[in-house]
């Protein structure tokens, strides 16, 4: 028995729910998991066939000593996932990914291993080998000898401003003529698998390094090249990629603009206006809950959210971020973490007491009657409302491919092949989970239903805050994102009201873990497989081990529940008046 939980409404018949549950989940696998139909969305590499980062490591160890001819230290080795995002983009939006991996994908991988070798020998800082992810093959590198790849960039960037900067870039290189690059540079096009006669030159005789174009060679408005630098009278680096069109680099612009807009000022605004009113409101109604209530969820908010954080350090060191900074900037996080778990605090505590004002428990507390059952219950009803979600966002994704024609593109922020510890990944769900059905549910559901007097309304508030939230993921067009989160935070804010807060947290963990968990297995490898099947089933032990504690007969037995001062929801009377 629930007694201690009293939501309003009523939920759905198990049966019901559970033959949607199904139905949605057989329409998830259908249209996003099944390898024929894996959606983009789910945001995860296309990983037939993947190499490991050893592998890829190993391959680059080897380019280095046969082509390059530096053998040395290779223990400080740093691997991670590349991507030119753009042209992924636009082949997506083009419908040309296809076309393109079967034509070009072997020598122009979109995706690849970055292989980082920190100071291989006495005469180079560090040397990077690109790896394509399946085939093994080197597709690219670049030796740096005293210049880093920032230096050396600003250079290049500057040289069409600057003569003197121009100059000094063509010293470097050895003042060379366009004839002796091209002679420096054949050997390494042989060796990469391309013709010469097969290209065209694309770079003049005063601009740095030497550019190829392929012969006939486009899909699209994209066009192949193969960029190749010097210093020092040798070739000190090559890349492989295909253009992005103008046209497409200013519609992503002007989109993520408008992103930013909605982030900041949609989202980042609000949420703040919210983790103020809850500080107000955790006052307020200190008399109707207890300031102990959130202090366990926040601080486990906090905890994995640092976790989180250091998770991404090799993104970060791909970048070259000097260590001070990077201890700086893992301050400035921590301080901003602290803010945000405080925020969840607040909200937690005030709103419970908000809803116990109004009479109403939405959070039942341990050792309340039915408590343990209540978890399990709510834990068996999140799994069933998570298939129900996964199901309509994968009708939600069909419904917005046919109408706004909506694409994504590749993100080497968001892989977990660029994480400390990719097996670590899916515990970002419970991060999620929490805070956020804390902040927009809890608290922002009842708080404004005292400014709007309407409880749809509120929910559908607080549910676009959500999910202007999400504007800045790699989806276009960004109205994506709002649509398809507006229609998911309202059935969130639904599980909240008839279910309780306890079963919208494991329904949003259930819903996150399982993509996440997806991102995990589709690496490979039976360690991420098992790994990514106990995140799925995490959320049932946790609840199981809840239940251990808090059985039947190690309950209180007076649910504290206060009289209703104001209705959550204005119920019509029964005449209609």
């Amino acid at each position: 028995m629930n007694a201690a939980v009293k939501p309003f409404g009523r939920k759905l018949k198990t049966s019901t729910l559970w033959i949607l549950a199904s139905l949605g989940l057989v329409i998830f696998v259908f249209l996003q998991v099944l390898p024929t139909t894996v959606s983009e969305s789910l945001q995860v590499e296309q990983t037939k066939n993947i190499i490991s980062k050893d592998e890829a490591k190993q391959s680059a160890a080897n380019f280095m000593e046969s082509t390059l001819g530096i053998s040395g230290n290779l223990n400080e080795t740093l691997v991670t996932y590349e991507t030119y995002s753009e042209v992924y983009g636009y082949l997506s939006k083009e419908k040309l990914m296809e076309s393109y991996l079967k034509t070009y994908d072997k020598q122009f991988p979109l995706e690849l291993f970055r292989v980082r070798f920190e100071n291989p020998d006495e005469i180079h800082s560090a040397v990077t080998v690109d790896v394509h992810m399946t085939t093994g093959q080197v597709v690219g590198f670049e030796k740096i000898a005293s210049a880093s790849n920032s230096t050396k960039d600003l250079m290049l960037e500057l040289s069409s401003e600057s003569s003197t900067t121009t100059l000094m870039a063509k010293a470097r290189e050895g003042n060379l003529s366009l004839e002796e690059k091209d002679a420096l540079a054949t050997p390494y096009l042989k060796s990469f698998g391309f013709a010469r006669d097969k290209l065209i030159l694309a770079s003049g005789e005063e601009e740095i390094g030497i550019q190829y174009q392929l012969q006939d060679n486009e899909i699209g408005k994209s066009k192949g090249f193969i960029d190749i630098r010097f210093e020092f009278g040798a070739v000190s680096s090559m890349e492989t990629y295909f253009s992005t069109p103008e046209s497409h680099i200013d519609y992503v612009d002007a989109q993520t603009r408008l992103a930013y807009w909605l982030t900041f000022g949609g989202y980042a605004l609000f949420t703040l206006v919210l983790g103020i009113l809850a500080i107000v409101f955790s006052a307020k109604t200190r008399p109707h809950s207890s300031f102990k209530r959130g202090i366990f969820l926040s601080s486990l908010y906090f905890i994995l959210s640092i976790i989180g954080a250091i998770n991404m350090l090799p993104y970060l060191q791909k970048e070259g971020v000097d260590p001070i900074f990077l201890i700086i900037g893992f301050l400035v996080q921590g301080i901003l973490t602290l803010t945000m778990a405080a925020s969840v605090y607040f909200s937690l505590v005030g709103g419970d007491g908000l809803l116990k004002k109004n009479g109403l428990n939405l959070w039942a507390r341990s050792k309340e009657p039915g408590y343990g059952r209540h978890v399990l219950t709510s834990m068996a009803d999140g799994y069933a409302w998570a298939f129900i979600l996964l199901g309509l966002q994968s009708i939600i994704f069909v419904i917005l491919d046919k109408t706004i024609h909506f694409w994504s593109t590749s993100d080497a922020t968001q892989s977990p092949y660029n994480l400390l510890y990719p097996l670590l990944f899916p515990l970002l769900a419970w991060v999620a989970g929490i805070g956020e059905e804390a902040v927009y549910r809890l608290f922002g559901i009842p708080m404004l239903k005292k400014i709007v007097r309407n409880t749809f309304v509120a929910s559908l508030i607080t549910t676009m805050i959500w999910a202007f939230g999400h504007t800045l993921y790699p989806i276009y067009p960004v109205i994506t994102r709002p649509i398809e989160l507006g229609i998911i935070g309202l059935l969130f804010s639904f599980i909240f009201l008839r279910y309780g807060f306890i079963a919208a947290v494991f329904s949003h963990v259930i819903f996150d873990s399982i993509l996440m968990a997806l991102s995990l297995i589709f690496m490979g490898g039976s360690i991420n497989l098992v790994a990514g099947l106990f995140y799925i089933i995490l959320p049932a032990i946790v609840a199981y081990v809840i239940y251990l504690f808090n059985p039947p007969g190690k309950e209180r037995r007076t649910p504290l529940i206060q009289k209703r001062e104001e209705p959550l929801i204005t119920t019509p009377h029964p005449e209609g008046h």
